[in-house]
């Protein structure tokens, strides 16, 4: 029997990597919202991101005489979609995790681009709970016919907004270097080097 060679195994585990979160907040008014954070590791030359899509409720969960459910619905067609890269989430771990109030100093994370300026809002949230506001605002480039704004929002309570930091956290080093694979090389001369090294410091000592 052949035996799976490294990169047949790589490729087994990357194909078990579960890259995506979500929080759906359906409610009676038909005001909810539901939002998905989905990880894209760097590869070559391209660096990683979590991709977050908020989309609005539109139909109302309710049950029948009958007692068939009709389940709560989101608008994923018009969702908002932001690509947040690592500096991005770098700041919105630092509300997160307690160590300010707001992204941005109040302000927010933009994005622009030629067709629209995306506004970033995560803040934290004392009263009336306590919890995380997100809010994404997209409004069309000038000139742009349709240059509505669009809006999307979602409050996290505090056990999601940990969950949550902590699964961007982890997410971190694969955003930044891609998921590691085990491809055999020669370290003869990493090793030469740091030997090197290590005898360069203890004759100064």
């Amino acid at each position: 029997m052949n035996q799976p060679t490294p990169d047949t195994q790589t490729t087994v585990k990357a194909a078990d990597y579960r890259p995506q979160l979500a929080f759906y907040h359906p409610n009676a008014r038909n005001t909810g919202s539901a939002v998905k954070f989905e990880l894209h590791p760097a590869h070559g030359n391209s660096s990683g991101c979590i991709m977050m899509s908020l989309a609005n409720q539109i139909v109302t969960a309710a049950r029948t005489g009958q007692g068939n459910p009709t389940f709560a619905r989101f608008d994923w067609q018009r969702r908002i979609v932001v690509k947040l890269d690592f500096a991005d989430l770098s700041q919105m771990l630092m509300v997160l995790k307690g160590e300010n109030e707001s992204v941005g100093e109040q302000k927010g994370l933009f994005h622009r681009s030629a067709q629209a300026v995306t506004r970033i809002l995560l803040r934290r949230v004392v009263e009336p709970v306590k919890g995380y506001s997100l809010d994404v605002y997209r409004t069309a480039a000038k000139g742009d016919a349709g240059a509505n704004e669009s809006k999307a929002h979602i409050f996290l309570s505090i056990p999601e907004a940990i969950g949550l930091a902590c699964a961007v956290e982890g997410s971190m080093s694969v955003i930044a270097f891609g998921i590691p694979k085990i491809v055999p090389h020669d370290t003869s001369a990493y090793r030469a080097q740091y030997q090197g090294e290590s005898a360069h410091v203890r004759a100064m000592a």
